[in-house]
């Protein structure tokens, strides 16, 4: 499991005060509200850095972080990555789990058949989708639906998904 879960990323600067445009990657935006904290990961150094201030516009949310006051501060972190420790993340629900601890997993069938390698995760309006690349052939898509999905093994590093008829073509 990764110790960082990333939360946004910077796409631009926002006024002359020193905030910033963030793109949220994570389900809730709102949460931003709760977050002390954010590590800010340039590719080529990590900071800790304080958030001052939220607020919110269109599916954007506009962040301000404590001591950087002016543009010329902070356009060096356009598109910098937002990450929080999991220790600061939001508690998770039963049955909730983090995108990052699910992509990787090993998808396997209540048949016991191997299916494949979980590789993403779509976001769409009714339920998630998870997408499973099997070693040949073509991608399975499967609806994140208690119907679907039976057992999620972080530990063991699978999943157990049963199969309705048709989520997979027939070769």
């Amino acid at each position: 499991m990764q110790d960082l879960l990333q939360v946004g990323a910077i796409t631009s600067t926002h006024g002359l005060r020193g905030e910033v445009k963030v793109f949220p990657t994570t389900d809730d935006p709102k949460r931003y509200k709760k977050l002390k904290k954010v590590i800010l990961d340039t590719g080529k150094q990590q900071l800790d850095i304080e958030i001052e201030g939220v607020r919110f516009f269109k599916q954007m949310v506009i962040v301000k972080f404590k001591g950087i006051d002016d543009i010329n501060a902070v356009e060096q972190y356009k598109g910098a990555k937002l990450f929080v420790t999991r220790k600061d993340a939001v508690p998770l629900q039963e049955d909730e789990y983090f995108f990052a601890d699910l992509v990787g997993l090993c998808a396997v069938s209540d048949e016991n058949e191997e299916l494949g390698t979980v590789t993403q995760i779509l976001q769409t309006g009714a339920n998630d989708v998870y997408v499973i690349k099997p070693q040949q052939g073509k991608e399975i898509l499967v609806p994140a639906i208690k119907e679907c999905i039976k057992e999620v093994d972080l530990a063991g590093g699978k999943i157990v998904i049963h199969l309705l008829p048709g989520l997979r073509e027939e070769t």
